[in-house]
């Protein structure tokens, strides 16, 4: 009997023991894994998932760490924003075939829900050995099917053979999370992902701002990183119509590798195994050097490591600002030395340069780059272009609009881009070199005359242009406005004093001024690089003078002499809207009452421009820095230096000249040139959004999605959540009926079609009454995918630093 006894019992405990082996790495359905247990990665045993306690925190986690290295490196968690208090965690797959975290056996703590979950039979979880959880079907042992996986949803760490980018079919985002300490495994603000432009390059964010930029693939690496930076690490890069992600794998697949978001220091941070050392070794970090930091140059500027000063203009640009320049201050970045001229532009070749952040950039993968010039050239946007695949000989085509941004030169770097340059700057040195000697060969006796001529104008005509001749030919002209002479206006502004200047503008800057009589008065002072001829400069002021509305800005008089051109506006004490909406402190002082007053200001004031004034006038630049403040807080229009003035029944226009500010262009106009008062409407809804929410239209920001402000609205309101687009900072002064009118009113202005939108007099109708709305169409804005091949970018994919586009046409 004792016998029988003992073979029953060792029977069932080799049965146990098997049971428990064969479970070392899964967990079915009738199965848990509480705290204190593990699964351990089969079969070489390389990782481990169990429950953890950061640092010197006593709360509990599920994660994933290695299994056989002393210091424990956790890769992966799952409840990171949900702790355990205490040992009462425990993971199973419920009755629903979903994978559950409980505390005490009844509280979720955080669980996956997917439908392929709920279609599967028989759920079987399982730890792989290189780091990836998986839930699968147990019949799908090895067809690498999966129901869910954790490389799906990387925490602080990505792992050989994670994917770091977009699944375009389902919208999930694959993208790493700093924890927000040591102890806390919680998301911080420091992430590193894929970002979808027309053309994709990994990205670093510190919060909403833009951290440290990779580059866009060409093919061979990413065009930031310098050829065989990282010779351990093998880069891959997917992008079609399914998916869009990098990946990288060790060279020598018997060692250990992670990259890590460490927000503690502000890094990214690459890590490799030492064996011999037990210990790891830092094989790389970023940024790795100043010209790393995002836009350290600012626009146009090129980051040269061993400089002085480290930011270098590139070649036939120079610094927007000369004093700031010299102080090492390079954020205002650089501008053209001579103004483009669209038709008869060229190119200058640069070698070795990062390529440009592409926020603003257009690719077609089937071009060669003949045609990418002629693509570029054709649109007076295109600042520059280059292949879109190096490998080759190069094909493809990628081109970018407006400023450059975010440039450095790559040491080693064997990459070409063609920057846009004005007619008058082509030709090498040597050519411009013979060209002058022959000519002052040939030419030399006229020459002699022509300066003969010109002594004699400067001896006999001089004096008229010391005495403000100018002044006086502009009485003639009957420009309808008093006219300031320049040593008045230099008195005025202390000379044009750096403490006197309000700010820049796309056409130069503007300096506060008092005149003798003690009025304050606000000087534009337009730049000579502007491209504004005199011509251009007296229409704007005529158009200006004829306006007379109390939500549009007074000019009080000019100034035209020699190659000064100004402009005398009433001083707005309290500035622009940008400065007070976009401050977290001074934001406050703007509660709904007064944005509710300011929005309506800004709608009387364009439905003045485009119904009741004289003309009919398009503005093509509305933005909060346009939209001044006097003291009563009170709206005012200003700056039509891109204004387009229509006479008669005329309502629309056409331009191979973009002009204006990019976030804020409305589609038809930023892809194809076409603008009208819908134009403006577009604008003006845009502009609505930012008012209500808080929030740029550039830069915005949110930690799940990475759709821009319209799209984000748009999504909210057909999820019946509109109010959670409202800036926190209102509290309670709210009256939610107004706010929910003013949203649905932007959507209606923003709609991608012109003809969807309402005109200015119904959008006034619709804010100050109570009439039934018609409901939005899908707005003027690119989902987060991006754009097919051969379409230009539609207005989210060309908003830019808030700078205005100085390129100027006569009206």
């Amino acid at each position: 009997m004792e016998l029988l006894c003992f073979m029953v019992f060792s029977i069932c405990l080799l049965f146990s023991l098997s049971q428990t082996s064969s479970a070392a790495d899964t967990i079915t359905a009738s199965q848990s894994l509480s705290d204190g247990k593990s699964l351990v990665s089969s079969p070489g045993g390389i990782f481990e998932l169990g429950f953890f306690s950061p640092g010197i925190s006593k709360s509990r986690y599920l994660g994933i760490w290695y299994k056989n290295i002393p210091v424990q490196t956790v890769v992966w968690v799952a409840n990171r924003q949900s702790p355990i208090n205490g040992s009462t965690g425990s993971l199973r797959i419920n009755t629903k075939g979903h994978l559950v975290l409980l505390e005490n056996n009844q509280t979720v703590i955080w669980s996956v829900n997917s439908s392929k979950q709920a279609n599967s039979q028989s759920p079987l979880l399982q730890l792989l050995d290189n780091g990836n959880l998986v839930l699968r079907d147990e019949r799908d042992a090895n067809s690498g099917i999966y129901l869910w996986q954790s490389f799906d949803y990387p925490s602080d760490t990505l792992l050989p053979g994670m994917k770091l980018g977009w699944d375009l079919k389902t919208g999930l985002n694959r993208r790493v999370t700093a924890w927000k300490s040591p102890d806390d495994p919680s998301p911080g603000d420091f992430i590193w992902e894929m970002v979808l432009h027309n053309y994709p390059e990994p990205v670093m964010w510190k919060g909403s701002n833009e951290f440290l930029r990779s580059g866009p693939w060409n093919g061979v690496l990413f065009s930031g990183r310098p050829p065989k930076a990282l010779p351990a690490l093998n880069f891959s890069f997917v992008s079609n119509e399914d998916e869009v992600y990098m990946i990288f794998q060790m060279v020598n697949e018997s060692l250990l590798g992670r990259m890590i978001m460490n927000q503690t220091i502000s890094f990214r941070q690459q890590w490799i195994w030492s064996q011999a050392e037990q210990n790891w070794t830092l094989y790389g970090s970023f940024p790795r050097d100043p010209c790393d930091s995002y836009g350290h140059c600012g626009g146009n500027g090129n980051c040269v490591l061993g400089s002085s000063p480290i930011c270098q203009c590139l070649e036939r640009f120079v610094p927007a600002s000369l004093e700031k320049w010299k102080l090492n201050d390079f954020s205002e970045g650089c501008v053209r030395g001579k103004p483009l001229s669209c038709k008869n532009d060229g190119f200058a070749k640069y070698h070795g340069l990062k390529l440009p952040d592409t926020t603003h950039s257009w690719t077609n993968k089937n071009m060669n780059l003949d045609d990418c010039r002629a693509k570029c050239l054709s649109n007076c946007s295109c600042s520059a272009y280059t292949n879109f695949d190096v490998r080759a000989g190069g094909s493809g085509c990628a081109i970018w609009f407006g400023d450059l941004v975010d440039i450095k030169q790559i040491p080693g770097g064997d990459e070409d881009i063609y920057i846009r340059i004005s007619a008058s700057e082509l030709g090498g040195k040597d050519e411009k070199w013979k060209i002058g000697v022959i000519a002052a060969s040939a030419f030399a006796v006229i020459v002699g005359m022509l300066f003969l001529g010109y002594c004699y104008i400067l001896r006999f005509r001089g004096k008229k242009y010391l005495k403000g001749e100018d002044i006086e030919e502009q009485k003639e002209d009957d420009l309808e406005l008093p006219l300031l002479d320049f040593p008045t206006i230099e008195g005025a502004t202390n000379y044009f004093s750096i403490n006197n200047k309000l700010g820049e503008g796309g056409f130069g800057p503007v300096y506060k001024g008092r005149l003798v009589e003690g009025q304050e008065i606000a000087v534009k002072r337009l730049s000579r690089s502007s491209g504004q001829g005199i011509k251009e400069f007296k229409n704007e002021v005529i158009l200006i003078a004829k306006l007379q509305h109390r939500n549009l800005v007074k000019l009080l008089g000019c100034c035209i002499q020699g190659e000064e051109k100004l402009l005398i506006y009433e001083y707005m004490p309290n500035k622009s809207l940008d400065y007070f909406l976009f401050d977290e402190t001074r934001s406050k002082l703007l509660d709904w009452p007064q944005r509710f007053q300011i929005i309506c200001g800004i709608a009387r004031g364009l439905l003045y421009l485009h119904q009741d004034s004289r003309l009919r006038i398009i503005h093509r630049d509305l933005k909060p820095s346009n939209v001044l403040l006097d003291r009563d807080m009170n709206p005012k229009i200003s700056d039509f230096g891109l204004a387009k003035t229509f006479g008669g029944d005329q309502t629309e226009g056409n331009t191979n000249r973009v002009v204006g500010t990019y976030g804020y262009m409305a589609p038809e106009y930023a892809t194809e040139g076409q603008f009208s008062v819908k134009s403006d409407v577009f604008s003006f809804g845009i502009l609505l959004l930012e008012i209500i929410s808080g929030k740029k239209s550039k830069g915005f920001y949110h930690l799940n999605h990475r759709l821009n402000l319209i799209g984000n609205a748009w999504r909210l309101w057909k999820e019946g959540r509109p109010l959670e687009l409202i800036d926190k900072g209102l509290g309670n002064s709210c009256t939610l009926s107004e706010v929910l009118r003013c949203i649905h009113v932007s959507l209606l202005c923003v709609q991608q079609q012109p003809e969807d939108r309402p005109t200015m007099s119904s959008v006034v109708q619709m804010l100050c009454s109570e009439s039934t709305l018609p409901q939005p169409k899908e707005p003027g804005f690119v989902p987060e995918k991006g754009l097919l091949d051969g379409e230009f970018p539609l207005v989210n994919e060309l908003s830019s630093n808030g700078l205005t586009i100085t390129q100027l046409e006569a009206r």
